[in-house]
């Protein structure tokens, strides 16, 4: 893998902070910086999905409010509904066929 070299201030704290992670895990500084970056990126792009998701929830929130108020409530359970009136539907084409 290729790496670009970039030159970073740290903190005295900072410093210490990080030398102290890599010697516990026998690793350079260098590459605990790395995998700091890349879980903050990872983060971010996650940050940035759930972001979205919730933007997107808010404007179905807006567009079902919007239905109610243009259509009314719909308070029945129309799946439930649909599923008596298909059993019914099978119930009778079942009795006509033991008729016959």
């Amino acid at each position: 893998m290729n790496k670009y070299r970039a030159q970073i201030l740290l903190e005295p704290g900072q410093h210490q902070a990080l030398s102290e992670i890599a010697e516990k895990r026998q690793q350079s500084l260098s590459h605990v910086v790395r995998e700091i970056v890349q879980d903050y990126l990872v983060e971010r792009d996650l940050d940035e999905q759930q972001r979205q998701e919730i933007q997107a929830i808010q404007a179905l929130a807006e567009l079902r409010r919007t239905i109610q108020t243009q259509r009314g409530l719909v308070t029945e359970d129309l799946l439930a509904e649909a599923r008596q009136e298909r059993s019914a539907e099978l119930g009778q084409r079942g009795d006509s066929e033991l008729q016959t």
